[in-house]
């Protein structure tokens, strides 16, 4: 399996922090939000190479950043991919990056975990991807007990089985609170769908589309984040994680 990190978005809500440097190299808790995703991969077995799908503007730092995080922890192989966008105007947008690094670097013959690089997790992702490795598609969901907070993500609802029935993307009038989070699990029967679905015309960029587009096609299993899950999308999210993932350095 390999591991595919979406970093090429430009966090225009974020600037000016954001203006000079990414948001997945953005400090909380004393380390860069990217590492914490990557710690949280430590000890999962077979996995091969983590790919990390940046833009033109941030590619460097992400180079410097993944040789550095390698010195310390060799177990770990990394591929920074150029997606070769320079502006919001131009970018490929998440499902269009994933889509380009799958072509471009030939991995639609495994499976592939897939996760965006804002996605903040205090435990490991060793469960899910023990579960998600024996299914076609898995998606990571999360409980957040709001029901205005399920406003700004997918909203999903599932079946005893935990396969999704109903997939909406920001509802306005959401049903429940279950978030479906950019944490995905890929096997090549779904990654050969992501180019059926771009050529159709369908949203580019927000990944948890490509998930409503796909749940009405072919079962998609759900598997159940239920420690803590941190999203930075404002100043507001990045300052409260900051607090939060204080406490857990050097655990």
């Amino acid at each position: 399996m390999n591991v595919l990190i979406l970093a090429a978005g430009y966090a225009t809500r974020l600037y000016p922090l954001t203006l000079n440097k990414a948001k997945p190299l953005l400090t909380v808790g004393s380390k860069p939000i990217i590492e914490w995703l990557v710690d949280n991969l430590a000890g999962i077995p077979a996995l091969e190479t983590i790919y990390i799908v940046t833009n033109d503007k941030f590619s460097a730092d992400f180079q410097a950043w993944s040789q550095a995080y390698q010195k310390r922890h060799p177990e770990f192989r990394f591929k920074v991919v150029n997606d070769g966008s320079t502006s919001d105007g131009d970018k490929l947008g998440a499902i269009g990056d994933i889509d380009f690094v799958v072509t471009h670097e030939n991995l639609s013959e495994t499976g592939l975990l897939i996760a965006a690089g804002d996605n903040l997790f205090t435990n490991s992702l060793a469960d899910f991807v023990a579960y998600a490795r024996n299914t076609e598609v898995t998606v990571a969901v999360h409980d957040v007990g709001d029901t205005e907070a399920i406003k700004k993500y997918g909203n999903v609802a599932v079946d005893a089985a935990g396969v999704i029935t109903q997939f909406e993307e920001k509802p306005q009038k959401p049903q429940g609170t279950l978030a479906a989070i950019a944490l995905y699990y890929y096997s090549p029967a779904v990654l050969s769908l992501l180019r059926t679905y771009l050529a159709g015309g369908n949203n580019a960029d927000q990944p948890g589309r490509f998930v409503q587009w796909l749940y009405s096609r072919k079962p998609v299993k759900t598997f159940q984040i239920k420690d803590q899950w941190l999203d930075i999308g404002s100043k507001e999210t990045l300052e409260n994680a900051d607090k939060i993932l204080a406490s857990y350095v050097g655990r």
